[in-house]
Parts: structure tokens; C-alpha cells; sequence
């Protein structure tokens, strides 16, 4: 089977990495993983030409798992992609809200409903993940045993939705890395372009507000770092950011060539077009 135009995720069919697949790539058909370790594996081994990596939440913060498997991935990030996360309460056909006695969902989703668990008096139940306590609801075939996940795990699961948007927050939105073997070919340097990439530096006092010194002078907006630490070392030193910019274009250009005087190590993971989010759009 070919992998071109099959793009990878982690979860079941229906999870909002699924939604996210076919918001990002219409048309393209989704490969679902057991986890974000098989989900690289899948582009690498070629049974997928992309991979869609959530890596952030407005709510949850960064996604530990990426986190830990971004550096070692040996893939090129693409492409970035917002999905916004609605979450819809779900049950078998002809369920009613004061049926509901339980409520299945991934831990994350959980924390982020606790008014309608409160409202209705439902028991938690944390499921694995959105789009699997949906197939458990449907599986289950009971009216008192409700889920909650995205309208796309309603649609393939056969579910009624029995309310949109049980959300405690509107901003809920989970931020994604497109991922794959090669890089993509871009247009010359230009506006609306992201650049992620890794850089180590010594373990000094002030070595870090050196390495970073150039984008403040540059005007480079940095919108995203995180820490790593190597070899079960406590110290950290090795950084993946994300930047607005393109590399080759001022004013990041300059910033890296700084950033190369005090970090030993650069490495460009991705450049990429900054998604329409970032504007509003």
C-alpha cells in the first residue's frame, strides 16, 4: 500500500488527532496508532507520508510524549496545525441527559468538563483516550454509560450527541507538528514562516540569557521553548525552540549566527508556514 496522501496519529478513529488529520489534509485517508513512538514509525517504515503530533494544549500545556520524542524523531516538521478541541457529551441512540450515571473519557478531556460532571452528578470513569471511550459507549450499548469526544466519534461510532460543547473553557485549542521524512521544498525567504529547531549550550551561569540575547535585539518573537536534559544529566542543556521567522531571512538570520557564538550545537528541525491561526484567521 502506498503511503502517499495516508497521514499518521495517535488514538482511535474519531480522536481530535483524526479531526485534526482531515481539518489539515482533506481527502486524505488517516492512519490510526497505539502511540506517538508508532506514529514516527509509521512514516519512517512508509506506511504514511505524514504525521500529525500534537504538541501543545491551551489548557494542558506541552504534550510529554513529543516532548521526549521530537529530538531523537529523525522527521521534518512541515507544517503546524490548530485544532480547536469541542467536545461533545455522547451516548447510544435514545439516550437522554438524566440517563446518564457515568461519564468515559481520556484524563486530559476530563479535566476540562467538570461542570457538566458536576451539573448532571456523573461518575468519572478516565478511558485511555476520547475516541475509544466512545467505541466502549457504543460497544457497551447502555444508556446509562456516556462519553465524551468529538462529533467526528459520534459520526463513526453510530452516537448521539446529547450535548456540544460541555467544555469548561472556549479557548480550548491543542497545537500540531506535521511531520515527515524529507523537507518540504519552500518558497524564497518571507514573511509568515516558523522555524523549530534544537541548540545546546554550557552549563554556565548566564548561558542561556546569552544564547537567547539575539532575538531580543533582532526582534525575533520566540513562542516556544522547552528544556532537555542529556545523558541523565540534571542540568539542562539542550533547548528546542520555536521562532517566527525564516533562517535565511533577517532579522532570524542574525539571531542564529549570535545564537552560534554561545550554543555548541544547532540543529533545524523544521521551516514551515505559520498557520492561519497565528492571525486570526
Amino acid at each position: 500500500m502506498s503511503a502517499e496522501r495516508i497521514i499518521a496519529f495517535q488514538g482511535r478513529p474519531g480522536a481530535y488527532s483524526d479531526l485534526a488529520c482531515r481539518t489539515a489534509r482533506p481527502g486524505w485517508a488517516t492512519l490510526p496508532c497505539q502511540t506517538f513512538a508508532q506514529t514516527i514509525a509509521a512514516v519512517h517504515d512508509g506506511q504514511a507520508e505524514l504525521a500529525m503530533l500534537a504538541c501543545e494544549n491551551s489548557l494542558a500545556g506541552r504534550v510529554p510524549d513529543i516532548h521526549a520524542l521530537l529530538p531523537q524523531a529523525g522527521l521534518f516538521i512541515v507544517g503546524e496545525h490548530f485544532q480547536r478541541v469541542e467536545h461533545c457529551l455522547l451516548g447510544i441512540p435514545g439516550t437522554k441527559l438524566g440517563d446518564a450515571r457515568r461519564l468515559h473519557t481520556h484524563p486530559v478531556a476530563m479535566a476540562q468538563v467538570r461542570g457538566v460532571i458536576t451539573e448532571l452528578g456523573l461518575e468519572p470513569v478516565v478511558e485511555f483516550d476520547t475516541a475509544g471511550a466512545a467505541e466502549m459507549v457504543r460497544d457497551w450499548g447502555r444508556r446509562e454509560d456516556v462519553a465524551v469526544a468529538s462529533e467526528l466519534a459520534a459520526e463513526l461510532n453510530g452516537l448521539e450527541i446529547l450535548r456540544r460543547n460541555v467544555e469548561d473553557a472556549a479557548h480550548n485549542t491543542t497545537r500540531f507538528y506535521i511531520a515527515s521524512r524529507r523537507p518540504e521544498t519552500l518558497p524564497p525567504p518571507g514573511p509568515d514562516f516558523m522555524t523549530t529547531l534544537l541548540f545546546r549550550i554550557t552549563n554556565q551561569p548566564g548561558a542561556l540569557y546569552k544564547a537567547l540575547g539575539g532575538l531580543a535585539t533582532t526582534g525575533v518573537n520566540l513562542t516556544r521553548l522547552e528544556s532537555y536534559m542529556l545523558e541523565g544529566s540534571f542540568s539542562a542543556t539542550q533547548f528546542l525552540m520555536d521562532v517566527e521567522g525564516h533562517p535565511e531571512a533577517p532579522p532570524l538570520a542574525e539571531a542564529l549566527r549570535e545564537l552560534s557564538f554561545f550554543s555548541e550545537r544547532q540543529e533545524i528541525l523544521g521551516v514551515y508556514p505559520a498557520s492561519p491561526f497565528r492571525r486570526g484567521a
